[in-house]
């Protein structure tokens, strides 16, 4: 199986048909489809490494603000206890809890919902150990690779750029800034290069790092995807794109 990651923007797009969410149904039609899902979230990120391992996943709506519809929309994909188990097997020696109260937040299912819209894929999710720095979470993924052999999707979601304190709310049109362009380009020659130091290390790569990536949830699901990288994958980009000025939808597909 393919690593992707995606930005996965506003939980809007879970309602919306524009150019990222028609990218990633075609992202859902066009890899084979998998046996199941594994999605490393910006929004679980809590302290210490989790799977949710109950049956049946709850939709969690962790966001406010919002039309009524998006509280109403339900993601009803299966869950898979035996891939879970499986999670823990591959990260040991590292501590992981078997997760029965979390569920799928927007993260996962506002990107799901359009990439596999029949929610008949088993999904689990990967809790970001806050508490670690990011060459923890490259070399945690590492372990994770076999996975790819066994038809297991593994999907990062969150966003390359992502710097709230500048988006444009309510407006339209807004140019991307400088250093939010700047900042993508730079870690898009780092991918096409496989050169992942400087990805993971990117607290070194200057003031468009520190305005891209202000704090590192949504930037460590990335993280996770280079982490699973093999030197045979082709690195494509099936979306680009910056919304609000300030937030990459950057996807990447590995392999």
């Amino acid at each position: 199986m393919p690593v992707i990651f995606v930005g996965h923007g506003n939980p809007l797009n879970a309602l919306q048909d524009n150019d990222y969410t028609r990218a990633w149904r075609t992202i859902g039609q066009t890899i084979r489809k998998p046996k199941a899902i594994i999605a490393v979230s910006a929004h679980w990120y809590i302290p210490g490494t989790f799977v949710t391992a109950m049956g049946w996943p709850r939709t969690i709506h962790d966001f406010g603000g919002f039309p009524p519809e998006l509280y109403q929309l339900k993601y009803n994909a299966p869950g898979s206890p035996a891939l879970a188990a499986r999670v823990k097997e591959l990260l040991s020696p590292v501590s992981v809890g078997l997760d029965h109260s979390w569920g799928l937040d927007h993260g996962t299912w506002s990107v799901l919902v359009h990439m596999f819209p029949e929610a008949a894929v088993p999904v689990v999710q990967l809790s970001i150990d806050e508490t670690q720095p990011a060459q923890f979470h490259y070399e945690l993924a590492q372990r994770l690779q076999p996975l790819r052999d066994e038809d297991v999707l593994i999907l990062g979601s969150g966003n390359l750029v992502h710097n709230l304190h500048t988006y444009a709310w309510g407006k339209h049109a807004v140019a991307p800034f400088d250093w939010a362009i700047s900042f993508e380009g730079e870690v898009i020659s780092y991918l096409l290069a496989a050169d992942h130091k400087p990805i993971i290390h990117y607290e070194t790569l200057g003031r468009n790092a520190l305005l891209a990536v202000p704090t590192p949830e949504h930037y460590l699901p990335l993280i996770y995807a280079i982490g699973l990288y093999r030197r045979e994958d082709q690195v494509i980009f099936p979306i680009k794109g910056i919304d609000g000025g300030s937030v990459s939808m950057l996807a990447v597909q590995l392999g």
